[in-house]
């Protein structure tokens, strides 16, 4: 008896951690929407990103083109807790985090060698429907980039 109270128990915390990992407004698959952003020259244009369930983590995939036309794919696996991962792919960060500000809002920071590159927020509106993204970044010549996305969930 007391082998199947745990193992029921422990198929309800599965499951639970599964419908609220499926209720995060941030997973699925977002597009740009290139009309509604706004761009500093020469910046990476992230056109989808996909939020998917990977185990106990998220896994985070992001796919655009650099400033000077060629792909761009980078992958990043964690919780948003605010701890640093490796994030593969990524010509200008070596590690990524995301921190949950509240349930529609996230911040997001990631260095490259030690040193902070990037900072920002992304939020999904109340309707869920849309998220906005907005990043200061700094590039190879130490120049201040500010950039605002506009993402549609598909």
């Amino acid at each position: 008896m007391k082998v199947k109270m745990i193992v029921f128990a422990l198929a309800l915390f599965v499951a639970g951690a599964a419908v609220c990992k499926a209720d995060s407004p941030h997973m699925g698959t977002w597009k740009l929407n290139e009309a509604k952003s706004h761009f500093s020259t020469g910046a990476t244009k992230n056109h989808t990103v996909v939020y998917e369930a990977a185990g106990d983590d998220t896994k985070v995939i992001v796919d655009g083109t650099a400033g000077d036309g060629s792909a761009v794919h980078n992958e990043w696996t964690g919780k948003f807790n605010g701890r640093y991962r490796a994030v593969t792919g990524s010509p200008t960060a070596d590690v990524r985090a995301y921190r949950k500000i509240n349930s529609r809002s996230l911040s997001i920071t990631e260095k490259k060698g030690g040193k902070i590159v990037l900072t920002g927020t992304i939020t999904v509106s109340a309707d869920g429907k849309s998220r906005t993204v907005r990043t200061t970044a700094t590039d190879a010549k130490g120049k201040r980039i500010r950039n605002t996305a506009v993402y549609d969930k598909q």
